[in-house]
């Protein structure tokens, strides 16, 4: 039960944790691993190799702490993490071993502020916070299981298809081995996948987003292969190692992030492999051939990188669609000044100013994280509500 008085000493410790700040983190993820290396096959490795993690893992905390007498401001943050939790069979049992690792932490690194009475007060708080986790991912998992073709934990899917997309993107298209048939999703979506990459020391999940619409017997994910920086692990082993026929573990579709039924126009908005929840969005509407205005807005390297540009072409006659394209390098483009839908630089949205649908529609975004605030700073200048705008971020999550 938490009291007043350890929502009083919980508020209490938020200066001592933002002085420490990801200090706290790094340090936590450092004792859980060393105690439980097992873990390391749930956790995103690579996001603990580029600080990634432990800083989304601190600013949850800090957030939790400040927030500890009111938490129906963390319900978004909740919701998005319980969803993510599911793609990784997060279960009961794992969280009195990462809230014993988080306060022996917290006792490690302030011995002298972290008294009896404070730990008792975050052993509280954690407790609640746990509470809360384990009931949401209950129904979660409870409603993935119950719904015509759900099922629980991990299920054993073939790829189908394997088809390139473009220069850096391939499709994978799934179906379950038992054969039967797939739960639906909403368009925005990600998948959970399981893989054991070669010469790699641990299994690996990653979350992919759908690029289709729902059909009740297969998924299909379009994955960029990272290649600069720190190697993507997963997506390099699935666009050089994942073949048609090869298996792979699949966790029921899940996130917070989706497209949602209104009588409104609709805005698409993104960058690169963004281009994937927004992708399955336009087939859902094109299948059911809403009937107002669609917004197709995509910006991305060059044409050679350019995902699914065809198809958004055939599906402008079949919907009231408007698409448009930016790209860095229109080199490999004839005519791109004698073709409206098509801008070299950065996505301009105040060209379209006449056309978009500033004062009903709903516009959605996905892409790096930079673009989005980019792209929302635009929309806000031409007086979009915030309420109207929805965003995914890939990974460790951020806000705008």
């Amino acid at each position: 039960m938490l009291s007043a008085k350890h929502i009083s000493i919980v508020k209490s410790t938020i200066p001592l944790l933002e002085s420490a700040n990801t200090a706290i983190t790094e340090h936590f993820y450092k004792r859980l691993f060393s105690h439980h290396p097992e873990l390391k096959n749930v956790f995103n490795m690579s996001h603990q190799q580029t600080g990634g993690q432990p800083a989304a893992l601190f600013n949850a905390v800090a957030a939790y702490a400040k927030n500890i007498d009111n938490l129906g401001a963390l319900s978004g943050a909740v919701e998005r993490i319980a969803h993510k939790h599911t793609t990784f069979n997060i279960q009961p049992d794992h969280y009195p071993i990462v809230g014993h690792h988080l306060l022996e932490t917290l006792k490690e690194l302030a011995p002298d502020a972290f008294t009896a009475e404070v730990e008792e007060a975050w052993g509280a708080a954690y407790g609640l916070l746990a509470g809360i986790f384990i009931k949401r991912e209950d129904e979660l998992y409870q409603n993935s299981a119950n719904q015509v073709g759900g099922w629980l934990g991990a299920r054993k899917f073939k790829v189908a298809e394997k088809r390139e997309e473009s220069s850096l993107v391939t499709s994978f298209v799934f179906k379950p081995i038992d054969e039967q048939a797939v739960i639906s999703y909403q368009p925005g979506q990600y998948l959970g996948i399981k893989v054991e990459p070669k010469n790699h020391e641990f299994i690996e999940i990653r979350q992919y987003s759908l690029s289709d619409k729902p059909n009740g017997n297969s998924y299909r994910i379009s994955v960029k292969r990272e290649a600069i920086g720190i190697p993507g692990v997963v997506s390099n082993h699935l666009h050089d190692d994942l073949n048609v026929d090869d298996i792979v573990d699949i966790y029921p579709p899940a996130g917070d992030f989706h497209y949602v039924e209104r009588n409104a126009p609709v805005a698409l908005i993104s960058a690169g492999v963004g281009v994937t929840p927004m992708q399955s969005m336009l087939e859902m509407l094109a299948d059911k051939q809403f009937d107002k205005p669609v917004f197709y807005l995509h910006a991305c390297e060059s044409i050679e990188q350019h995902s699914f540009n065809q198809r958004v072409s055939l599906l402008s006659e079949k919907i009231n669609l408007q698409h448009h394209t930016w790209y860095r390098d229109a080199s490999g483009i004839e005519n791109p000044e004698a073709n409206a839908n098509v801008q070299q630089g950065f996505m301009n949205l105040a060209l379209l100013k006449s056309q978009l649908p500033l004062t009903d529609g709903h516009f959605y975004l996905c892409g790096p994280i930079a673009f989005m605030r980019f792209a929302k700073q635009q929309l806000l200048e031409l007086n979009v509500s915030d309420d109207r705008i929805h965003y995914e971020v890939f990974g460790p999550h951020a806000d705008l």
